[in-house]
């Protein structure tokens, strides 16, 4: 765009004089300012103005010139707090054991694992065989594959079925567009298929010669299942399905029994199983039962039956099973409850994991269908998480997950499902003298506006008085189904030993206290999300816990637009916001279909086409309701390359906030140049970025130790 759209104060340097972040009369560098380019629409009669639409254009190098600017004006602001940065980078850096390998899972004749060494990146993926005298096989080096790339993302690692062939796929931008590569790990070299612009998973063929996999249409939506025959080219690879309805996107997985290859093909309320015998790759696929609008259903294998969860007839789901032969009779295996959400299955040849949700907190089932016998594994602590391995091998009675709690490190267990017992294989290490002890968790409940109780979990150093001093940052999501549940951060010590507490408040939207839990927090009822959390936030100021000057909220993604949502609504609840990739732009976003993903979104916010929708969306989205008022400290980050949040949509609110915002509060705007959604990916650079959110978060408070 021409240059005349730029005021004079964005094209000339700003003042970078010292400041101190807990010192506000010092004075501060000049922020940049947008320019203005007045765009309307028109729906339904209504008319929208979007000044900065312009910032949309990616490659204009006046967009990444301010983007620039911004981010100049970021370090500039943060400079006093650079010391801080450094001390808590140290710190997290220092917590973690650098030169370490994970629990060996057993495949076949070979245990796999991963290994990191002092002062790399990334991990190397190794093996041995299931032997004492073994010697170690270097798989992959990411570290080596990693060099000259700013991102590196492995999205899949795949060994095939003889154990002679590596196949992964690989993203070096942060755009999610993948590459498969295939590497022979005897003899140390990559075969010279070339399989390019494709989504992160794959599978093979049993035959250890045939490759699945699926490409990306316009909207970086997995519409194309291919099938590939090592040593051809991607251009004679066969096209085995396309999904033509733009709400629906494919994913790739085999059962654990290594029978078959399944193509999940889902929207946001109705799926679709199709499947190939994984000992006939070459044959066609086979659909399970016919799509049916607003119902779900899921696939696994054990013997002579697929057992199938599925919410037909069931909010919170039930089991079915149906035999593989294909008589098509679904009888029920575990009926449908009205209090425990029914969350997966995993199949194995004596008994099936049954992954369930009670009141908030998962929990396991095992079933032996032969002896018809069921109990559930027990978990020490009041609020805590779990998450299955990935329990490669199908004839085990022996089932591997990993727990953790907002205390407990991650730890690896294995269950033995006959003997009902458990063995701790390993505990993440934390060094520096981590004492579990000297901290607390707990759970409470927060009463929200129409009298519905949200859980909120807190972590915090034992002996603090509850007198509403205390700074608290507050996490929310509240999105997709999906459950934000407590683990164990070493970097979060940084802030819990500096007098912080933390806590994460489970408003709806999410999926912790059921399928309706999620019901009420979509669509026309989304505006729940943000009245919970503000909910939460009151009650944990009543209850002493922190006060309105020392709480930061903080949330990503589709937790960003909570975030925005909310300080809208709210500035005054709140002494900080960190807003990581957030989507607050909602209007525009959902009336572009070009934009990626957007389609398929209609089902959890609606289709602005329909008036109803449109307005109710226009309420609450966070760039089309900021106005002049005073907002709370600010840190929005963003991604040139994400493809899931436009790295416009944060921009673009950063600067409507500047123009508008009435106070002299902080707003920094950071986009991180090289990379996506998930920002940095090395273990030490994603520490840096936590260190400059954590910075900015202490700072808040006066606090540069």
């Amino acid at each position: 765009m021409s240059k005349k759209y730029w005021p004079a104060a964005l094209l000339t340097a700003f003042v970078c004089a010292p400041l101190s972040l807990a010192q506000p009369k010092t004075p501060a560098p000049t922020p940049p300012k947008a320019g203005i380019v007045r765009q309307a629409d028109t729906l339904f009669g209504d008319i929208r103005t979007d000044d900065y639409r312009w910032l949309r254009r990616r490659d204009d190098p006046e967009v990444i010139r301010y983007l620039t600017l911004e981010n100049q004006y970021a370090e500039a602001v943060m400079a006093p707090a650079q010391a801080l940065q450094e001390s808590l980078y140290q710190e997290m850096r220092g917590r973690i054991q650098e030169t370490d390998l994970t629990v060996p899972e057993k495949l076949g004749d070979y245990l796999y694992y991963y290994r990191t060494e002092q002062g790399r990146q990334y991990s190397l993926f190794c093996r041995k065989k299931d032997k004492r005298s073994s010697s170690e096989e270097i798989v992959f080096d990411e570290n080596t594959a990693a060099q000259g790339h700013e991102y590196f993302d492995i999205g899949s690692y795949r060994i095939s079925p003889d154990q002679k062939m590596l196949a992964y796929t690989l993203d070096t931008t942060g755009s999610e567009y993948y590459s498969l590569h295939i590497k022979n790990i005897g003899k140390g070299r990559s075969l010279a298929d070339s399989i390019t612009r494709i989504d992160n998973g794959l599978e093979w063929g049993n035959d250890a010669k045939t490759l699945f996999y699926l490409t990306l249409d316009g909207s970086h939506r997995p519409y194309r299942l291919y099938r590939h025959i090592l040593g051809t080219s991607q251009s004679s690879d066969e096209l085995l399905y396309q999904e033509d309805d733009p709400k629906y996107s494919l994913e790739l997985f085999k059962t654990r029994s290594r029978k078959y290859i399944v193509l999940h093909i889902a929207s946001k309320t109705t799926t679709e199983e199709r499947y190939i015998e994984a000992d006939k790759p070459r044959s066609g696929l086979i659909i399970l039962s016919p799509r049916t609008p607003g119902i779900e259903y899921y696939l696994e294998h054990q013997g002579r039956y697929f057992y199938i969860l599925t919410n037909q007839k069931a909010v919170n789901f039930k089991v079915v099973r149906v035999s593989v032969k294909g008589d098509g009779v679904w009888q029920e295996f575990i009926a449908h409850s009205d209090s425990v959400l029914l969350e997966g299955v995993d199949g194995f040849n004596g008994f099936l994991a049954v992954y369930e949700r009670h009141q908030g907190l998962k929990k396991i089932r095992i079933i032996d269908p032969k002896a018809g016998a069921v109990h559930y594994v027990d978990f020490p602590e009041p609020d805590y998480s779990f998450w299955p391995g990935r329990n490669w091998e199908y004839d085990s009675y022996k089932l591997r997950f990993s727990y953790t709690s907002f205390i407990t490190p991650s730890t690896v267990y294995d269950y033995d499902v006959r003997e009902r017992t458990r063995v701790e294989l390993k505990r993440q290490e934390v060094l520096g003298g981590y004492e579990q002890d000297a901290y607390s968790c707990q759970r409470i409940f927060a009463g929200a506006e129409d009298g519905t109780l949200i859980p909120v979990s807190l972590v915090y150093k034992k002996g603090m008085t509850m007198d509403g001093g205390n700074p608290l940052v507050l996490e929310g999501y509240g999105a997709y189904g999906s459950s934000d549940d407590p683990y164990f951060s070493s970097a979060r010590l940084s802030l819990l030993d500096r007098g912080f507490i933390y806590a994460t408040a489970h408003v709806r939207g999410g999926g912790e206290m059921g399928r309706r839990w999620y019901d009420h927090g979509k669509l026309l009822n989304k505006k729940n999300t943000f009245t919970d959390f503000i909910s939460c936030a009151k009650h944990l100021i009543s209850l002493g816990y922190t006060s309105a000057d020392r709480l930061v909220m903080t949330g990503g993604s589709a937790g960003g637009l909570l975030m925005g949502a909310v300080a809208n609504m709210r500035p005054d609840l709140f002494k900080g916001v960190v807003a990581n990739v957030p989507f607050v732009d909602v209007i525009n976003t959902m009336l572009d279909p070009t934009i990626p993903l957007t389609t398929a979104e209609y089902e959890e916010w609606g289709d602005p086409a329909d008036s109803a929708f449109y307005f109710y969306m226009k309420s609450y989205s966070p760039y089309d309701n900021v106005k002049r008022q005073t907002y709370p400290n600010m840190l929005i980050t963003a991604g040139l390359n994400d493809p899931r949040v436009g790295f416009w949509e944060p921009a673009k609110w950063a600067a409507k906030l500047r123009a508008l915002k009435t106070d002299q509060h902080l707003l920094i705007l950071k986009t991180n140049m090289g990379a996506g959604h998930g920002g940095l990916t090395g273990r030490f650079d994603y520490l840096k970025e936590e260190a400059f959110e954590y910075a900015f978060i202490i700072s808040l408070f006066g606090s540069g130790k």
